[in-house]
C-alpha cells in the first residue's frame, strides 16, 4: 500500500481523537466523502497511531452482502473483548449474549442492547484506552448499525473512542461529529501520481489526468493499470469500480471464480472459501494473479482491496456462475452452527422459487426475531417471499415481510410488499390485515390525519371475521383520531370514528379495553358526561396492560382524576421501563412530567422531560414535546415558551397531529396568565378549546377573561367547566371549577367559592393549582379592599411559587403583594457554582438513591459517565458524598 500522502489536516483530527481518548474522554466521529477518496487509508493511520498509542484497536467493516445477518458486524466489534461481559448488569449481558447467539432468551429490547455495548466498551477501557473503527458504515447489518450510533450518540468520559467512514452521513449518525474527507490537493496529487507511474508521461497529459481524478486518490492510483501509451494514450472511461470490472475481466478463469467465491462468502473464511475452491477443483495457485494485481489477500482471513473490487468481483460475473457458487457455499456451510448463513446461501443459490428454503428463511426470520435483529427478520421474510409459489402462502410471507419492515422504518420496502401481498387472492382476514398494515404505514408516516380512515376501515373489515381484533383496532383508530384532534380529515375526525365505534359488535364478556373503547366513543360521540362513568369503571380495572396504559393515563387525564393520573403513570414508567418498550417509555415519561409540573416539582419534571428526549433521541421519534412546554409555561419563560410554541405548531401541523397544536396554544396560555398578559391568554386559550381533549384550556380562558372584562366568555368557559366537573366529581374537577365560578361572582358568594377550591385542591398533590387559586383569592381580597386578608393569601402564592420555581406567576404576586402593602420575602440562594442540566439530573437521581448503573440506564449513558459528572457535582457543591446530596439540592 503506498504511503500516506498529505493529509495533514485529517492526521491533525485524527490525532485528536487518539489525545482525547487517552486522557480519559471519548470521542465519536464520522469520516465521509466519495468512494476511493482515502477513508480506508486515513482509518489504516488512525489504527496506526491508536496502537502505537497504548490504545486498545478493534475494527470492523461493512459488508455489502452480509447486510442481512443481523448482529454480525457488531458481534465481530466487540469480539476482542466479550470476555468482559460478565461484568455488565445481568440484564445487559443477558442480552448481549442472547443477539450474539451465546444463549437463548426472550428477544431483548434495542435500547437494552445499546447500553450493553456501551457498558462493555467502558468496561475494556478501565485498563486501556479503546478506538473502535468502523469501515463502510453503509454496508453494516441494519441491527448492528443501529446499536453502533446508540452508543456513538451516548459517549461520556468512557476513555473509548469510535470512528465511523461512510460516503455520507446518514440518519442513524446525524448529530454524531462528522469531517468531510475531499480529494487531495494538485501537489498531493500529483506526488501519489508519481509514486505509481512505470515510465515516463507528458507533462501536459499528467496534469490533465490530476484535474479530471479530482483528487481522488483510488483513481489516481488506477491510471497506471489502463494504456497511458507515455501519456497519448487515452485511459478508459468509467467509474473506479468499472476500472475493478476490467481487471478482475483480465484475469485467469479459475482467479476469477475464486474470487468469486470470497465475494460470496463475506465472512473472510479462508477456511471455507478453499475448501470450496477444492471442490470447484480451482487450485491454490489461482490465488497468484489477485494479489500480484492488488486486488485480494488470501491469508487467514481474505480481504479485498477495497470494498468497490469484491463489488466488481459479484456484479460481474454472470447469474448462473453465483448461483453455482452459492451452492458450493451452501453445502459446506455447517447446518448447526450457521444455519441464517446457509438458508441465505440456498436462496442465492436457487434458480427459481423453492418452497424448502422459503421454510428455512422463515425460520431465520424468525431466528433473527429473537434476537431482536428486525432488520434480518424483514431481509429473510423479503426473500422468502420471493421464493414462493403458493399465493396463499405467498400473500402470508409479504404481509409478514412488510410488518417486519415497518418495524425497522424501511416503509418504502414495506409498501411495495403490502402491495405485492394485495396482488394476490387474499383470504377475507388476509385482506383485513392488508389493510390494518396500510393504516399502520399511513400513521407511522404521516402522523395524524391519514391513519384514523384507514384504521377506521380497518376495523370494519375485522368485524365480519375477529371482533376481538376489529375492537382493538377501534380503540386504535380512536386514539390516532385523538392525536389528529381539530386536524383530522372529514368522515374520519374523532367524532365521526367514535360514532363508528360505538355502534361494534360487544363481547360477551367485556374486557377492560372493551370498557375503555365504549366509554371513549360515547365521551366523543354524545358528550363529557355521557362517557364519564364508564371510563372511570374502565380505569379502575386497568393493571399491567402496557398497551392501554398510554389511553389510560390520557383518559384520567381528561377525567380530571388526579390521583388515578398519577398511579396510572407511575404504572406506565414502571412497566415500560421493565419491558424496554422505547416507544412507550417517551409516552409514560411525558405523562409523568406533565403530573410533576402539576405537583410543582419542577426539577423531577425537568429531569423526565430530559429523559423522554434521551428516548426520542435514540428512536428517530417525533412526538410533541408535551412536557418541555407545559414546564417552560409555568417556568414563565416567555422565549423559550413562544419558541417551543411556534415550532410545535409547524411541526406538529406538518405531521397533522392537531392534539400538539392544541397543547401549544394551551401552553402559550398558561404562560400568559402568569406574565399578566390577559387578552393573549384568551386569544391563545380560545384556540386551544376548540379542541375537545384539551379539557384544562377553559380553566385558563376563564380566568383571561375574567381579567380582561370579557364576562359572557368567562362565563361560557365557566359553564364547561361545570359540565366536566358534574360528570366526573373528581376533587381536581370541582377545585377547578369553584374557582371559575369565584371569578365570574361577586361579594360574599365569590369568597365561597374560592374556599370551596381551596378545600377541593387542597386534596390532590397539584401544589400549583393551589397556589394558583391562592393569587386569585388575595387579589380578589385585594380589590374588596381588605388589604390585611389580601397579604396573607398573596404572600402565601408568592412563597409557594418562588419554591416550586414558577417565576412568572411569582413575579405576578409580587406586584399584588407590593400593590396591597406588603413585601416579598427574598430567597436566599447559595452562592454556588451552577451544575449544567445534565449534573443536575444525575445529582438528582443519586440523591433519590438510584445507583450509578441505575442511573446510566435511565439516561442511556454509561456508569462510568455517571460517575464522571458526580465528580463534577461534588466539587462544584463542596461535599464529599452522596449522602450530603439531599442537603445541599433543593
Amino acid at each position: 500500500m503506498p504511503e500516506l500522502i498529505g493529509r495533514q489536516a485529517e492526521r491533525e483530527v485524527l490525532d485528536q481523537v487518539v489525545t482525547a481518548i487517552r486522557s480519559g474522554q471519548s470521542r465519536a466521529l464520522v469520516v465521509h466523502g466519495e468512494a476511493g477518496v482515502g477513508k480506508t487509508a486515513l482509518l489504516d493511520y488512525l489504527s496506526g497511531r491508536a496502537a502505537d498509542s497504548g490504545c486498545r484497536v478493534t475494527r470492523v467493516s461493512g459488508v455489502e452482502s452480509e447486510m442481512v445477518l443481523s448482529f454480525s458486524a457488531l458481534h465481530l466489534l466487540c469480539a476482542p473483548v466479550l470476555d468482559l461481559v460478565d461484568r455488565l448488569p445481568p440484564p445487559q449481558s443477558d442480552a448481549l449474549r442472547t443477539v450474539f447467539g451465546l444463549s437463548c432468551g426472550p428477544q431483548p429490547p434495542s435500547f437494552l442492547i445499546g447500553l450493553a455495548v456501551l457498558g462493555l466498551l467502558a468496561e475494556a477501557a478501565e485498563t486501556q484506552p479503546v478506538l473502535c473503527i468502523v469501515d463502510d458504515e453503509q454496508w453494516l447489518d441494519g441491527c448492528s448499525a443501529q446499536i453502533l450510533a446508540f452508543v456513538a450518540r451516548r459517549l461520556g468520559a468512557e476513555s473509548v473512542g469510535m470512528v465511523f467512514a461512510a460516503p455520507q452521513v446518514d440518519a442513524l449518525l446525524a448529530g454524531v461529529a462528522d469531517y468531510p474527507v475531499g480529494g487531495l490537493p494538485e501537489r498531493d496529487a500529483q506526488q501519489l501520481l508519481a509514486g505509481v507511474l512505470t515510465g515516463p508521461i507528458d507533462t501536459k497529459v499528467r496534469d490533465q489526468l490530476v484535474a479530471e481524478a479530482h483528487g481522488n486518490p483510488l483513481a489516481l492510483l488506477e491510471l497506471p493499470r489502463t494504456d497511458l501509451a507515455g501519456g497519448f494514450g487515452v485511459p478508459g472511461a468509467g467509474t473506479v469500480e468499472e476500472s475493478f470490472r476490467r481487471r478482475v475481466e483480465a484475469m485467469p478463469a479459475d482467479t476469477r471464480r475464486l474470487l468469486l467465491l470470497a465475494a460470496a462468502e463475506p465472512s473472510g473464511n479462508d477456511a471455507l472459501v478453499r475448501r470450496a475452491a477444492q471442490r470447484l477443483r480451482i487450485g491454490p495457485e489461482a490465488a497468484a494473479p489477485a494479489v500480484d494485481a492488488g486486488l485480494a489477500e488470501f491469508a487467514t482471513r481474505i480481504r479485498f482491496r477495497h470494498p468497490l473490487v469484491r463489488a466488481a468481483v459479484y456484479r460481474s460475473a454472470p447469474a448462473v456462475e453465483r448461483r453455482e457458487i452459492h451452492g458450493v457455499l451452501a453445502e459446506l456451510t455447517d447446518a448447526k452452527a450457521d444455519p441464517d448463513r446457509l438458508a441465505w446461501h440456498r436462496a442465492e443459490a436457487a434458480a427459481g422459487p423453492d418452497e424448502d428454503v422459503a421454510v428455512e428463511l422463515e425460520q431465520s426470520a424468525g431466528r433473527a426475531r429473537e434476537r431482536g435483529g428486525f432488520s434480518a427478520e424483514a431481509a429473510f421474510l423479503r426473500r422468502s417471499t420471493d421464493l414462493t409459489v403458493d399465493p396463499a402462502r405467498r400473500a402470508t410471507r409479504a404481509l409478514a415481510a412488510a410488518q417486519a419492515q415497518l418495524r425497522t422504518g424501511a416503509y418504502d420496502v414495506a409498501a411495495d410488499l403490502l402491495a405485492a401481498a394485495e396482488g394476490e387472492q387474499l383470504a377475507d382476514r388476509q385482506r383485513a390485515q392488508a389493510h390494518l398494515l396500510r393504516a399502520q404505514l399511513a400513521f407511522v408516516t404521516n402522523r395524524g390525519n391519514d391513519a384514523p380512515p384507514s384504521l377506521l376501515a380497518a376495523a370494519m373489515r375485522f368485524e365480519s371475521i375477529d371482533v376481538g381484533l376489529a375492537r382493538a383496532t377501534y380503540l386504535d383508530a380512536l386514539s390516532a383520531a385523538i392525536f389528529a384532534g381539530l386536524l383530522g380529515t372529514e368522515g374520519a375526525d374523532v367524532v365521526a370514528v367514535a360514532r363508528v365505534a360505538a355502534a361494534a359488535p360487544q363481547p360477551l364478556v367485556p374486557s377492560t379495553a372493551d370498557l375503555l373503547l365504549d366509554g371513549t366513543a360515547l365521551y366523543y360521540r354524545d358528550g363529557y358526561a355521557a362517557g364519564a362513568e364508564k371510563l372511570h369503571q374502565a380505569l379502575s380495572k386497568v393493571d399491567a396492560e402496557l398497551p392501554l396504559l398510554w389511553m389510560a393515563t390520557t383518559t384520567a387525564f381528561r377525567l380530571w382524576d388526579a390521583d388515578r393520573w398519577d398511579q396510572l403513570s407511575r404504572r406506565y414508567l414502571q412497566l415500560a421501563r421493565q419491558t424496554g418498550v422505547l416507544s412507550d417509555l417517551a409516552l409514560a415519561l411525558t405523562s409523568a412530567a406533565q403530573i410533576a409540573v402539576f405537583a410543582g416539582e419542577l426539577a423531577d419534571a425537568a429531569q423526565l422531560t430530559a429523559e423522554a428526549h434521551a428516548v426520542n433521541e435514540v428512536t428517530g421519534g417525533k412526538l410533541t414535546p408535551y412536557g418541555q412546554l407545559a414546564l417552560a409555561a409555568f417556568r414563565g419563560d416567555r422565549a423559550e415558551t413562544l419558541g417551543l410554541v411556534e415550532s410545535t405548531k409547524h411541526d406538529a401541523t406538518a405531521r397533522g397531529e392537531g392534539s400538539g397544536v392544541a397543547f401549544a396554544e394551551w401552553a402559550a396560555a398558561v404562560l400568559a396568565n402568569g406574565l399578566g398578559r390577559y387578552q393573549e391568554a384568551v386569544d391563545a386559550a380560545e384556540r386551544a378549546c376548540e379542541d375537545s381533549s384539551m379539557v384544562l384550556a377553559p380553566s385558563e380562558l376563564v380566568e383571561a377573561a375574567a381579567r380582561s372584562g370579557a364576562q359572557d366568555t368567562a362565563e361560557r368557559a365557566c359553564t364547561a367547566l361545570g359540565e366536566m366537573a358534574g360528570a366526573t366529581g373528581t376533587p381536581w374537577a370541582l377545585g377547578v371549577h369553584a374557582r371559575a365560578q369565584a371569578l365570574v361572582s361577586s361579594g360574599e358568594q365569590a369568597e365561597r367559592f374560592y374556599r370551596e377550591a381551596l378545600a377541593q385542591l387542597g386534596k390532590t398533590r397539584f401544589r400549583v393549582e393551589v397556589a394558583r387559586t391562592q393569587l386569585l383569592y388575595g387579589e380578589w381580597l385585594r380589590r374588596e379592599r381588605r388589604r390585611t386578608d389580601a397579604r396573607d393569601a398573596l404572600r402565601t402564592a408568592h412563597g409557594m411559587f418562588e419554591v416550586m420555581g414558577l417565576a412568572g406567576f411569582a413575579e405576578r404576586a409580587r406586584r399584588e403583594l407590593q400593590a396591597a402593602g406588603g413585601a416579598a420575602r427574598q430567597r436566599v440562594v447559595p452562592a454556588r457554582s451552577e451544575l449544567t442540566a445534565q449534573e443536575a439530573q444525575i445529582a438528582r437521581m443519586a440523591r433519590d438513591g438510584l445507583s450509578n448503573p441505575e442511573i446510566a440506564t435511565r439516561l442511556f449513558i454509561s456508569a462510568r459517565t455517571v460517575q464522571y459528572h458526580l465528580r463534577k457535582v461534588f466539587t462544584k457543591l463542596e461535599i464529599t458524598s452522596r449522602s450530603q446530596l439531599d442537603r445541599v439540592l433543593t
